[in-house]
């Protein structure tokens, strides 16, 4: 079975309890990806095992267990949205579902709450997810993820990429 991909240990500010969420919410949706587990297999395992326990030495940062299942559930319900979207906002040539695994969860992630969940800044979730891409990877995919994002959210108030291209 593949096991989602673990945070690096990172000096800082502690995460709150969204962070948690996201952050956790990226590793499901990695796992449900690379592992091809379903939602349900996926939010109970998760709410059982991982948020804010610990396991195998490595500790889980207490989470928003709401919030958490409100991201992937709403990222798998609203696919067909999402990834429209990101491919849009990348680089011609690059599909999502062209880049890495981690990647992709968490431009996913992302873009469901810049598309669905317009009471949270748009800044804050940029925010958040480039910090998970920087847990997850030392090279420049933290800018990419900023990139993307900004590019998203801009669009965000005036529907989506994928409507905005075929007009």
């Amino acid at each position: 079975m593949t096991q989602a991909p673990r945070q690096r240990q990172t000096t800082g500010k502690p995460a709150n309890q969204r962070g948690a969420a996201r952050l956790a919410a990226v590793q499901a949706l990695y796992q449900m990806d690379v592992g091809r587990q379903t939602l349900e297999d996926t939010l109970a395992q998760f709410s059982a095992h991982h948020l804010g326990r610990e396991i195998e030495g490595e500790q889980y940062l207490p989470a928003d267990a709401d919030f958490f299942r409100q991201i992937v559930s709403g990222v798998i319900r609203n696919q067909l949205d999402i990834d429209p979207t990101v491919d849009n906002a990348l680089q011609k040539g690059w599909p999502v579902a062209r880049i890495d695994a981690t990647l992709r969860a968490i431009l996913r992630a992302a873009t469901f709450e810049l598309l669905r969940r317009r009471d949270i800044p748009s800044g804050v979730v940029i925010t958040e997810y480039v910090d998970i891409a920087k847990a997850f990877y030392e090279d420049d995919a933290p800018g990419l993820v900023n990139g993307v994002l900004d590019a998203i959210a801009k669009h965000a108030n005036r529907g989506n990429l994928a409507d905005q291209k075929s007009s």
